[in-house]
């Protein structure tokens, strides 16, 4: 009995030479066999084995090794006085996060302006604009948290909440004036080869980021803190909207351009309507609560 487990062990658990081995093997047969067209061939068959071995004992050893390497690297992060209060401090991680976005977006609105200056076009205009607003709003926000300590004042809060939800709203006009361009003229983005799926990955990621943020950073009860994830979520439905014609510019090919006008018309729509919504739900619940507050004092 003994015997047997040790032979299944060594089968589930090899040598790390021999997994890197049979993982990089398995990958250049794989690549042989769909190149040449030799999926439907016997072979083909003994490479899939071949593959879905290599990928099993490889999935195995990162779940063997990877929870030692992890605790040893959390471990290392938190010895680190900046990484440390980065991950427990919610306040320091928004603060860094407004620097880096508003850096980013005043990158954005210069290209995009450069852009349309030199190609005369009011597609990259649109964008210029676009990045602008949402630079304002991270510098109205990085403005008032530079000045204020987060949860001092409520009132502050609220009216720096409400002033960056009103601008958000322009965000509606510009998605507009997008979302017809794409529609009337077929303007869209294209990223080339391999490059298109790092886009979707990074797209897909800073949505979900988005989405737990908004949700995670409402229960703190700050209200600069949950209208800057809500600026952060818009601007990740947003880039949805971009991947979604770069996809279609790729992958779309089969697709009628009627039906995939209609998909880039019901996305947008979408988009506008879920960044109203948001807005409208913190202007008014801002007001409300300036309201409440002005009268009981």
């Amino acid at each position: 009995m003994n015997h047997r487990k040790n032979i299944w062990l060594k089968l589930l658990f090899p040598p790390v030479w021999l997994i890197l081995l049979l993982t990089v093997c398995s990958a250049a047969a794989l690549i042989a066999v769909f190149v040449n067209g030799w999926d439907t061939s016997p072979v083909a068959y003994a490479v899939y084995v071949l593959s879905f071995y290599a990928l099993s004992v490889f999935c195995l050893a990162c779940w063997k090794t990877f929870p030692g390497y992890y605790r040893s690297i959390r471990g290392k992060v938190y010895d680190n006085r900046y990484a440390s209060r980065y991950l427990t401090d919610p306040v320091f991680r928004t603060h860094v996060s407004l620097y880096t976005s508003l850096g980013i977006n005043l990158l954005y609105a210069a290209v995009n302006a450069i852009s349309a200056a030199v190609y005369s076009t009011a597609w990259f205009g649109i964008f210029a604009v676009y990045y602008v607003i949402m630079a304002v709003m991270r510098f109205l926000l990085l403005r008032y948290v530079n000045r204020n300590a987060i949860g001092k004042s409520r009132l502050g809060e609220l009216k720096r909440s409400r002033l960056c939800a009103c601008i958000l709203m322009l965000v509606n006009l510009i998605l507009t004036g997008a979302v017809l361009m794409m529609v009337t003229f077929g303007r869209g983005f294209s990223y080339q080869g391999i490059l298109i799926y790092v886009m979707a990955l990074y797209t897909f990621y800073v949505t979900v980021s988005a989405i737990i943020s908004l949700f995670r950073y409402k229960k703190l009860g700050s209200p600069v803190m949950s209208v800057s994830k809500i600026i952060q979520f818009a601007q990740a439905l947003v880039s949805m909207l971009f991947l979604e014609t770069a996809m279609f510019a790729q992958f779309g090919g089969d697709m009628a351009p009627e039906h995939q006008r209609l998909m880039i018309m019901l996305t947008g729509g979408g988009i506008a309507v879920a960044v109203a919504i948001m807005a409208v739900y913190v202007i008014v619940r801002s007001t409300k609560e300036i309201q409440n507050r002005k009268q009981t004092d």
